[in-house]
Protein backbone atom coordinates (compact mmCIF):
# COMPACT_ATOMS: atom_id res chain seq x y z
CA UNK A 1 0.00 0.00 0.00
CA UNK A 2 1.35 3.19 -0.68
CA UNK A 3 2.23 6.11 2.19
CA UNK A 4 0.38 9.02 2.53
CA UNK A 5 3.13 10.95 0.80
CA UNK A 6 3.16 8.92 -2.43
CA UNK A 7 -0.52 9.02 -2.60
CA UNK A 8 -0.67 12.72 -2.44
CA UNK A 9 2.15 12.85 -5.16
CA UNK A 10 -0.31 10.38 -6.91
CA UNK A 11 -3.25 13.01 -6.82
CA UNK A 12 -1.35 16.16 -7.38
CA UNK A 13 0.11 14.78 -10.86
CA UNK A 14 -3.14 13.69 -11.81
CA UNK A 15 -4.79 16.85 -10.84
CA UNK A 16 -2.48 18.61 -13.09
CA UNK A 17 -2.97 16.74 -16.07
CA UNK A 18 -5.10 18.35 -18.35
CA UNK A 19 -8.79 17.81 -18.25
CA UNK A 20 -10.04 14.98 -21.32
CA UNK A 21 -13.25 16.37 -21.33
CA UNK A 22 -17.09 14.81 -21.08
CA UNK A 23 -17.01 12.84 -24.56
CA UNK A 24 -12.70 12.13 -23.41
CA UNK A 25 -14.28 10.43 -19.64
CA UNK A 26 -17.15 8.56 -21.51
CA UNK A 27 -14.45 6.92 -23.91
CA UNK A 28 -12.43 5.80 -21.47
CA UNK A 29 -15.45 4.46 -19.29
CA UNK A 30 -16.65 2.43 -22.16
CA UNK A 31 -13.21 1.17 -22.78
CA UNK A 32 -11.95 0.47 -19.21
CA UNK A 33 -15.07 -1.05 -18.18
CA UNK A 34 -16.30 -2.63 -21.37
CA UNK A 35 -19.19 -1.71 -21.63
CA UNK A 36 -19.44 -1.43 -25.66
CA UNK A 37 -23.32 -1.69 -25.33
CA UNK A 38 -23.72 1.75 -24.02
CA UNK A 39 -22.57 2.80 -27.44
CA UNK A 40 -25.31 2.66 -29.36
CA UNK A 41 -27.65 3.66 -26.63
CA UNK A 42 -25.47 7.16 -26.02
CA UNK A 43 -25.75 7.30 -29.90
CA UNK A 44 -29.41 6.77 -30.78
CA UNK A 45 -30.01 9.37 -27.45
CA UNK A 46 -27.78 12.01 -29.08
CA UNK A 47 -29.66 12.05 -32.31
CA UNK A 48 -32.89 11.93 -30.57
CA UNK A 49 -31.31 15.40 -28.76
CA UNK A 50 -30.71 16.66 -31.68
CA UNK A 51 -33.98 16.47 -33.60
CA UNK A 52 -35.59 18.16 -30.15
CA UNK A 53 -33.47 21.02 -30.82
CA UNK A 54 -33.71 21.13 -34.47
CA UNK A 55 -37.20 20.21 -34.08
CA UNK A 56 -37.75 24.03 -32.21
CA UNK A 57 -35.65 26.31 -35.18
CA UNK A 58 -36.17 27.37 -38.11
CA UNK A 59 -35.46 24.28 -39.72
CA UNK A 60 -38.75 22.43 -38.28
CA UNK A 61 -40.68 22.33 -41.87
CA UNK A 62 -37.67 20.64 -43.34
CA UNK A 63 -37.05 17.68 -40.42
CA UNK A 64 -41.21 16.77 -40.50
CA UNK A 65 -41.13 16.60 -44.12
CA UNK A 66 -38.63 13.87 -43.44
CA UNK A 67 -40.78 11.56 -41.71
Amino acid sequence: MPTSSKRGEDVAREAARPSRGLAGELWGFLRQNKKWWLGPILIVLALATLLVILGGSAIAPFIYTVF
